[in-house]
């Protein structure tokens, strides 16, 4: 971040978008909706909605590369609010070995994004005797 940036938080240079539907505890389809990724690994992720994310129930999270989109089930594990937004993280559920590469592809390409916005925020050491 540059010394003139207010937010807490870098963004990243490209979000990655995504819709999820939630589903309740007996199997019903409730709300749809959209939000975007915070941080993504194989295994689950952080993702920021404007609505709560109900912790019990789970969702069905559709993600997107290129021209390739992935159906993945996931449990909410956690939601905070945070700047009038809901910061939730999800634990995949089972991903089909079909999925998996996309999947893959999508975590590698979030992370690579994700290093060089880092890299072109870092800023030099400061010299020991610089005031």
């Amino acid at each position: 971040m540059t010394p003139a940036e207010k937010r807490k938080f870098l963004r990243l240079d490209a979000l990655h978008l995504l819709d999820f539907l939630i589903i309740d505890e007996a199997g019903n389809q409730c709300e749809y909706s959209m939000g975007r990724t915070l941080d993504v690994s194989i295994n689950g992720m952080k993702m920021e909605t404007v609505e709560k994310i109900p912790l019990k129930g789970s969702l069905l999270i559709t993600l997107g590369i290129e021209d390739d989109l992935v159906d993945i089930s996931g449990i909410p594990i956690h939601s905070v609010k945070s700047n009038n937004r809901h910061v939730s993280g999800i634990e995949f559920g089972e991903v089909a070995p079909e999925h998996r590469a996309v999947l893959r592809r999508y975590v590698d390409e979030f992370q690579t994004r994700k290093e060089a916005l880092l890299r072109k925020n870092d800023f030099p050491p400061m010299e020991a005797n610089a005031v």
